[in-house]
C-alpha cells in the first residue's frame, strides 16, 4: 500500500521513521512519500520537503513567512493528489497538519493521526476540526486517552511513547572513555538542556550558568541543539568548568548525574534516562502573561503532567534565579532525594505503556486500511 507521512520538526522524523519501518513489517509492499527530515528518507521514504524548511515559531515568524506556508499547503495537497496514497499518516505539526486533513477528507482520503496535538493545554476548540476531519488518532500520553473518549466522547488508540522505543534503540555510551573522546575530566557531569532557538537558549543559559562556580566537583556540559552552530555558544563557554556538545543530548544525558531542562519534551526524556532534574522556564513577560491566560495546566514538564503531582521540581519566570536554581540543583545531588525520584521515574515509564509504540501503531493503520 502507498503511505504519506506528514511531520514538521525533528521529532516528528525519528518517531515517523520508525513508524515506516515497523508498517514495512506489516505491509511487505509498502511504499512511502513523505514531509520529514533525513531519517524518514532513511527509513525508505521518498522526501518530498524537509522540516528544515517548515520551521516557523511564533506569531510574528509565521506572519512574515505567510506566502511561504500557503506555497507549501498547496505544495502539498498537489503532490498528495499526484501520489494517490492508501492513507495519510500526521504527525503532530498541527497548524500545518490540520488544514491538510481538512482537504484531505473533503477529497476521500484516509486520515490518521499519529501523535496528538496538545490540544488539552491549549487550543482546545481544535477538538471539533479533528472530530470532523481524522479518521483515526494514536495518542502517546495516558491522559489525552481520557482527555478524548470522556471530555469530548472521541474514540482513540494509546500506543504508549515512542521515544521508550528510540531510548532502547539508541547505542550505549561508555561514561569514562565517552569523556576521555571528549576531552572532559574525570568529574561527574550536569547536563545543561536549555532548548532550541536563538533566544529561548539566551534566556535560560544566563541563569543555569549562574551556579557553575557553586558546584565545582562536576563539569557542566551544554547539550547543544540540532539547529544552532557551535559559533553560538561560544560566548556562554567562556568561564572554567563548562563544556559544549553538539546533536548528542541522549549520549549526554546517559552519562549524567543531573540535569537543568527547559521544559517539553526533553524533561521527559532525561526523565527516561532516570536523571534527577530540575525544569525551568523564562519566557518574555509579555509572552508570559498572555501563555498564562491561554494555557490552562498544573505544570508544565510532561513528567509532572504525566504523574498528575509535582515529582520534579519546576521553576518559572521571577523563580527561576541563582539562588533557587543552587538550591534545588543542591536537592537532587542528594542520595536520598535521587532515589525517590527513581521510584517515580519507574512509575512514569509504567503509565507511559511500555515499549512498541510504533509497532501497534503500525499494526492499527494496516488492518484498518486493509479492512477499509
Amino acid at each position: 500500500m502507498k503511505y504519506y507521512l506528514i511531520a514538521g520538526e525533528a521529532s516528528g522524523d525519528l518517531h515517523g521513521a520508525n513508524l515506516m519501518k515497523a508498517l514495512t513489517k506489516e505491509d511487505s509492499k509498502a511504499s512511502f512519500r513523505c514531509w520529514g527530515g533525513d531519517l524518514m528518507e532513511q527509513a525508505g521514504g521518498v522526501l518530498v520537503k524537509h522540516y528544515r524548511d517548515l520551521a516557523f515559531m511564533g506569531f510574528a515568524e509565521v506572519v512574515a513567512n505567510m506566502v511561504t506556508i500557503l506555497k507549501n499547503i498547496k505544495l502539498c495537497k498537489q503532490d498528495v493528489e499526484s501520489y494517490n496514497p492508501d492513507v495519510i499518516i500526521f504527525i503532530d505539526y498541527p497548524g500545518f497538519n490540520l488544514r491538510i486533513a481538512k482537504w484531505a477528507k473533503q477529497k476521500g482520503f484516509k486520515t490518521h493521526y499519529y501523535i496528538s496535538p496538545q490540544i488539552w493545554a491549549w487550543k482546545e476548540g481544535r477538538i471539533k476540526s479533528i472530530k470532523r476531519d481524522v479518521d483515526a488518532m494514536y495518542v502517546i500520553l495516558p491522559f489525552e486517552k481520557d482527555f478524548y473518549e470522556k471530555k469530548h466522547h472521541f474514540p482513540v488508540h494509546f500506543v504508549g511513547h515512542p521515544l521508550i522505543d528510540a531510548l532502547a534503540h539508541r547505542k550505549q555510551v561508555h561514561p569514562e572513555i565517552f569523556k576521555k573522546e571528549q576531552g572532559w575530566d574525570e568529574r561527574p557531569i550536569i547536563a545543561l538542556l536549555p532548548g532550541s532557538r536563538k533566544q529561548e537558549i539566551s534566556k535560560m543559559l544566563d541563569v543555569m550558568l549562574s551556579v557553575v562556580e557553586e558546584f565545582k566537583d562536576y563539569q557542566f556540559v551544554i547539550a547543544g541543539a540540532p539547529s544552532q552552530e557551535a559559533t553560538f555558544y561560544a560566548p556562554f563557554i567562556q568561564q572554567q568548568n563548562v563544556h559544549l556538545l553538539l546533536n548528542r543530548t541522549y549520549d549526554l544525558l546517559s552519562i549524567s548525574d543531573a540535569a537543568l531542562v527547559t521544559s517539553g519534551t526533553a524533561t521527559l526524556e532525561t526523565a527516561l534516562f532516570k536523571i534527577p532534574q530540575v525544569v525551568c522556564y523564562k519566557g518574555g513577560r509579555i509572552s508570559y502573561e498572555i501563555a498564562k491566560r491561554v494555557i490552562n495546566l498544573k505544570y508544565i514538564s510532561l513528567v509532572n503532567l504525566i504523574l498528575n503531582k509535582e515529582v520534579v521540581t519546576e521553576l518559572i519566570q521571577a523563580e527561576f534565579n541563582a539562588k533557587n536554581l543552587k538550591k534545588e540543583l543542591s536537592k537532587i545531588l542528594d542520595s536520598y532525594k535521587r532515589a525517590t525520584l527513581f521510584l517515580e521515574y519507574y512509575d512514569l515509564e509504567q503509565k507511559l505503556g511500555g515499549k512498541g509504540a510504533s509497532e501497534k501503531t503500525a499494526k492499527l493503520i494496516f488492518e484498518a486500511i486493509s479492512a477499509s
